[in-house]
């Protein structure tokens, strides 16, 4: 079925592309606004979150309606999550603080929505280089899958950093966060589903 479908990983990426490609011309030609880095800024941070849920939800999908080609697509929309992140990263250190690193430390270690917005950073880099077959080859599968889980934890941070930066209205970041919960009840509803049969199975054998 994949091989009967090779313009789907390249349409994903032209898409998920296609957002930051704009928001690139529209900065060149000065149209985000009176406060243009914020703009830029808030439109990175949304989208590098619905990227990555996005890429969580495959799984999911895959679980409660069979469905199998969101798999296909997942390392493509990890990756774009990973891409709008950094540009995200570059907006606040490059355009925000002038890559003062001291400001940018300072920043990170008294105020708390940047702090965790670091950590889901940090936590996506280990995954964005990981994310090619050979690297499964060389970790080994299991190994893989336990390190990749840390994309729940970058996820969980990210709808926090979210909560954090908007402070009043939280409507839109509690949406997102309540997707986020969805998708780990299905996992581990899947997880307990599987330790129970285990359990019955071994009672049997």
């Amino acid at each position: 079925m994949a091989s009967k479908q090779p313009w789907l990983n390249p349409a994903v990426a032209v898409g998920g592309l296609a957002p930051l490609a704009q928001l690139a011309v529209q900065g060149a030609q000065g149209q985000l606004g009176a406060n243009g880095i914020e703009f830029a800024l808030n439109q990175t941070g949304l989208f590098a979150l619905a990227m990555l849920l996005a890429s969580l939800a495959c799984t999911p999908l895959r679980l409660v309606f069979g469905w199998t080609w969101p798999a296909r697509i997942r390392r493509t929309l990890g990756l774009l999550a990973f891409a709008y992140v950094c540009a995200h990263f570059l907006t606040y250190s490059v355009l925000d603080q002038g890559l003062d690193v001291r400001a940018m430390a300072e920043d990170v270690l008294t105020r708390p929505f940047i702090t965790v917005g670091f950590t889901a950073f940090v936590l996506l880099v280990p995954l964005a280089v990981t994310s090619t077959n050979r690297q499964v080859r060389r970790l080994g599968f299991p190994k893989w899958q336990r390190l990749h889980r840390l994309a729940y934890v970058a996820a969980v941070l990210g709808v926090v950093h979210f909560v954090w930066r908007v402070k009043k209205d939280v409507t839109e970041p509690a949406l997102y966060g309540a997707v986020l919960a969805l998708l780990l009840a299905v996992r581990v509803g899947e997880a307990v589903r599987k330790r129970r049969a285990l359990a019955a199975a071994q009672r049997t054998a």
